[in-house]
């Protein structure tokens, strides 16, 4: 804990000079996740995880976010937290990643979209990142709307069914990156719904497509939760607000079922997404203070449990 606190100077030089982009949750809440799980794994279970992420071919940066001066256990864990934000970071790699659907977003049925190859595989997958829970509050019939397939959660399943099996290591480690970031991802409210209406009748892409006005009055209703944890790329920061966070519930951390995950998501996005002052449409609508603190509450909770079911599942399940 020392050691740690004395990285705080080095945390906010990072948060001022680091130039990777953000990304889902935004990274740093991705890394909260993650660094949450990995102080509830076992000592065999750190071990096999670290060898695995070994295998990353983008490990030689995530190196570079790591303070020079943090000790090997911090180290070991900076590692795992970064392997988290994996799957955003490739969005940036144009020249090798790209997508394989007309609309990215979006499934389309070919085969690649529910490939599970390994590291050779150069798409982004960007469905597997939500599952689009159709929602309305303007009675919009919604009896007609489905959920696409491939999403998080079919995906959750494949990358569990893979770690806990025979299977390489070489699929494992890609499978397990992809797992730290998906569990991260279905645990923000706004990764497992979108809201359709008469006036976004194609749906608002989980609050992608709601405009704010929190100065600078530039933001979207998706980006405002995706950065409530923070929006620094720094994994001791993130490290540090994780430490604060109190610990997730047992019963709830127990609760392995995804389904039961997406539930609890969208009933906190009915709560305390879309209500006041976010109005039917695309706004823009302006957050106050109120809407602000309950939505930071509901944050910090998610990141916790979110990171102690990741825990359990790697405890439980990885070979």
């Amino acid at each position: 804990m020392k050691r740690l606190h004395r990285l705080v100077a080095c945390s906010l030089l990072l948060i001022l000079i680091c130039s990777v982009p953000s990304y889902g949750w935004f990274s740093f809440g991705h890394m909260a996740v993650a660094y949450i799980a990995y102080e509830q794994l076992t000592p065999e279970k750190k071990d096999r995880v670290d060898a695995l992420l070994q295998r990353n071919p983008d490990r030689k940066n995530w190196l570079k976010l790591i303070p020079a001066s943090a000790s090997d256990e911090d180290r070991r864990a900076m590692i795992f937290m970064i392997a988290a934000t994996w799957p955003d970071r490739i969005k940036q790699l144009k020249k090798t990643y790209k997508n394989d659907t007309k609309n990215g977003d979006v499934p389309d049925g070919k085969a690649s979209n529910r490939q599970n190859i390994g590291y050779t595989d150069h798409f982004l997958h960007k469905y597997w990142h939500f599952v689009d829970t159709p929602f309305a509050q303007d009675g919009t019939n919604m009896s007609h709307k489905k959920i696409p397939k491939p999403n998080a959660e079919t995906e959750i399943a494949v990358f569990r069914a893979v770690l806990a099996s025979n299977k390489s290591d070489a699929l494992k480690s890609y499978d397990l990156s992809w797992l730290l970031h998906l569990v991260g991802d279905v645990h923000q409210p706004l990764h497992c719904i979108t809201r359709f209406g008469k006036n976004q009748p194609e749906g608002d892409a989980g609050g992608n497509f709601v405009k704010l006005c929190s100065p600078p009055c530039k933001d979207e209703l998706h980006a405002f939760w995706d950065g409530l944890p923070g929006d620094s790329d720094s994994p001791l920061a993130a490290m540090i607000y994780a430490k604060q966070l109190a610990a997730a519930d047992a019963t709830l951390a127990d609760d392995l079922v995804v389904a039961d995950w997406l539930t609890e998501s969208v009933n906190d996005a009915k709560q305390f997404v879309y209500v006041d002052p976010i109005g039917l449409g695309v706004g823009p609508f302006t957050i106050n203070d109120t809407y602000r603190n309950n939505a930071k509450t509901v944050v910090d909770r998610r990141i916790a449990v979110g990171g102690a079911r990741l825990a359990r599942i790697i405890n439980q399940e990885l070979k």
